[in-house]
Parts: C-alpha cells; sequence; structure tokens
C-alpha cells in the first residue's frame, strides 16, 4: 500500500530515490509509470496496478476505441524502471517533460499506487481536491441526511 506525500529532489540524471514503504510494497524488480490518465502526473505502482488496468480494458470488447485508447495511453506508454543499488529510479524525459518535471517532485500515495508532481502543480491540486473534497463530503452527508428521513434528495 502507497501512503504520504514525500517531496524529493531529482539528480541531474532524473533519478529520485523512492521512499522505502513505497519500495517495500513492490517487487524488487521494478515499478511500472505512465502518464496518468486523469491528472497531469506520471502514475506509478507495481504488478498489481498494471493487473489491475489490464482488467479495466479487458471488460471492453477487443477493437473498442475506449479500451484501444485505455491500452495506447496506459500499456503504450508505460515503462518498467529498475531500482538501483540505492534503491533509486531514473524518470524518462519523455514522461517529465509533459508535466514540467525537472527538479523537486511530489511522490504522492494513493493506496494502491501512487503519483509523481512538479512539486508546484501538486501544491495547486492538493489546494484544489481539498477543497472539493470539503464540498463533496458537506453535499453527500445533506443527500445521506435527506435519505433516512425518507426525502431524497
Amino acid at each position: 500500500m502507497f501512503l504520504s506525500t514525500f517531496e524529493k529532489q531529482l539528480d541531474a540524471k532524473r533519478r529520485i530515490v523512492v521512499p522505502q514503504e513505497y519500495r517495500a510494497a513492490l517487487s524488487s524488480d521494478g515499478v511500472f509509470v505512465f502518464p496518468s490518465i486523469r491528472s497531469d502526473c506520471i502514475e506509478g505502482g507495481g504488478q498489481a496496478l498494471f493487473d489491475r488496468y489490464g482488467a479495466v480494458a479487458d471488460e471492453l470488447e477487443f477493437g473498442d476505441e475506449l479500451r484501444d485508447s485505455i491500452e495506447r495511453n496506459v500499456f503504450g506508454e508505460m515503462q518498467k524502471l529498475s531500482f538501483d543499488t540505492a534503491g533509486r529510479i531514473t524518470l524518462p524525459e519523455g514522461l517529465c517533460e509533459p508535466y514540467g518535471i525537472t527538479d523537486w517532485v511530489a511522490v504522492v500515495g494513493l493506496r494502491d499506487r501512487f503519483e509523481i508532481w512538479e512539486r508546484d502543480a501538486y501544491r495547486a491540486q492538493r489546494a484544489a481536491d481539498r477543497e472539493r473534497a470539503r464540498t463533496g463530503l458537506a453535499d453527500m452527508r445533506v443527500r445521506q441526511r435527506a435519505a433516512r428521513l425518507g426525502g431524497g434528495a
């Protein structure tokens, strides 16, 4: 399981030390990374994440345009990165460049996967997420309360 957020600095070769907690959740031979479908960042995880995206694609019929789009974005762009002896991975330029990842990054744990963001972009996203979560939870509570009282919403 991937938890917490870590700010890390890339070195000149775009290497980043993967947090020990994350390495423990991954197989010793590396990590899968690819451009996130939902956010402007790199998504990563282990074999379980790879299998999960495969299962999502398999729910769609072969030749379905959505399936093709998912497979191209995830599997066509995916790279398997190995850890060096210091627990680092080297982020490919092709994954970093679209998101402006050059120096500091935020590595964000999301239970079964993690994201690698340009640090300032993540700080802005985190603020937007916090507001969305506050508003969304308040709206959800109102709907739940109305449902309990038999009113619906």
